[in-house]
């Protein structure tokens, strides 16, 4: 029987890692997950990983070809194959994990950041098969970025080029850091009107803890004000950053993917008012805004794994 040839895709979070086998097209053929924060020492992380993923292999009783890892990590470096000074794991300073993975295996290992990622798998699997040159803006707990231009991914001198979430907005604010446009920004937006304004909110009903952004665009489907008036400012201040990205890039699509991307028109129609009103006249109505067609589910894996497929036909590096 032929083997089906696929890739190990794997996301490294910052409390859990998960894994996928993926084929050509996308579909995930097993996968699972270990815990990042149980393991102190990278080297100790990545031998219980590689363990995990060939018992995994075994389990699932595939007939397969894996023709190499593509790993998604914050601050992942694809330039180096390392991660360096992330904050949101349990090791410090700059890790080879490549160096590392590739002493369990003779397959390609090839490392970058989430968003990074995303932008390959949007290209590979998702909404930008076809196109040469496009953005794709991560709306998670923070705001990433990852850059296609003339199809191949643009990761600068040393490895971070398209670091958009910490820009600053607009000069003489706080752009804090990047979490402004981004289901955390959401939040402490809505805390900041609450605090300067006294009109009636569903959302005053909330702690700090209790409140997050699920209930937020609840609240804003239900025509709350102060939960409209937050998506229209967090859209605003994405609008006014996407004007710039045109600018700098001149790309046929933006692709919004993430948990605050799922609220749809609430982020995507103030998002657009207000790059559009801030494009150059030769920009204007030539941008496509578009949701992520990745599979919210799997996203983080498939984006991982498209590193390889991407690398392997010449698309990237």
């Amino acid at each position: 029987m032929k083997k089906e040839k696929v890739v190990v895709g794997i996301d490294i979070g910052g409390t859990n890692t998960v894994f996928g086998f993926v084929n050509r097209i996308g579909r995930i053929l097993a996968e699972d997950s270990l815990v990042t924060t149980h393991y102190d020492e990278p080297e100790v992380f990545v031998a219980a990983l590689y363990e995990k993923i060939m018992l995994t292999q075994a389990k699932a009783g595939k007939e397969v070809e894996i023709l190499g890892y593509g790993i998604g990590a914050p601050m992942g470096n694809i330039n180096k194959g390392t991660i360096e000074y992330p904050a949101d794991l349990p090791w410090k300073g700059i890790i080879p994990l490549a160096e590392i993975f590739s002493r369990h295996t003779s397959l390609p290992v090839l490392v970058t950041n989430d968003a990074n990622a995303a932008a390959v798998g949007e290209m590979i699997y998702g909404g930008a098969k076809g196109m040469k040159n496009f953005v794709v803006i991560t709306l998670g707990t923070g705001l990433g970025s990852g850059f296609v231009i003339d199809g191949k991914l643009v990761y600068g001198h040393d490895g971070f080029a398209g670091e958009i979430g910490h820009t600053v907005i607009r000069p003489g604010q706080s752009n804090r850091d990047c979490g402004y446009v981004s289901a955390t920004g959401l939040k402490r937006t809505v805390l900041k009107i609450l605090a300067d304004r006294l009109e009636k909110s569903e959302l005053r009903s909330y702690s700090f803890d209790e409140l997050d952004s699920r209930k937020i665009y609840e609240a804003a489907l239900r025509g709350d004000p102060i939960a409209l008036e937050a998506f229209e400012h967090t859209g605003a201040m994405l609008g006014f950053k996407l004007a710039d990205v045109v600018a700098h890039t001149n790309p046929e699509a933006i692709f919004l993917f993430g948990g605050l991307a799922l609220a749809k028109e609430l982020i995507f129609e103030p998002a657009r008012e207000h790059m559009e009103k801030n494009l150059l006249h030769i920009y204007r109505d030539k941008v496509k805004l578009l949701p992520s067609e990745l599979s919210t589910q799997n996203a983080a894996v498939l984006g991982a794994s498209s590193l390889i497929w991407s690398d392997s036909e010449n698309n990237i590096q």
